[in-house]
């Protein structure tokens, strides 16, 4: 069984900022695990099609917590194709292929299925919350 709970990812996931009140928010999305449960709920600001500012709030495991403050850390600045190409290279992360660059502390999670639905839930929300924001 992988390390799960290695300091490096414990770490990460204790970086995942708060959730705060956007005010010029122009888009929210929230998803739903059915097999844990986990849930995110994002807000963004969009502008120029690019996300300016998001907040978070998750209510996941450690995998979950860690995924959404990486996303948190990397999403600002990026449109959604960006977002969409960083979520792909994730799950291709869970289905074996390398890490992409920042998501290191997440790959011993490919050993365990059940969870890969955790690591991607983050991605999940901000796609539907920027999808909101271009079509509200």
């Amino acid at each position: 069984m992988p390390d799960l709970y290695s300091t490096e990812l414990l770490a990460l996931a204790s970086a995942l900022p708060p959730p705060i009140a956007l005010r010029e928010a122009t888009g929210q999305g929230s998803c739903r695990s059915p097999t844990c449960g986990s849930r995110v709920e994002t807000t963004v600001v969009m502008r120029d099609d690019r996300l300016v500012a998001l907040s978070q709030d998750v209510r996941a495991c450690l995998l979950g917590q860690a995924s959404a403050a990486k996303v948190a850390q990397m999403a600002v600045g990026l449109d959604r194709g960006a977002v969409l190409a960083l979520r792909d290279a994730v799950a291709a992360m869970l289905a074996g292929s390398p890490a992409p660059a920042g998501f290191d502390a997440l790959a011993p999670a490919r050993a365990v299925p059940a969870r890969h639905a955790s690591v991607l839930l983050p991605f999940e929300a901000l796609l539907a919350a920027m999808e909101k924001s271009r079509h509200p």
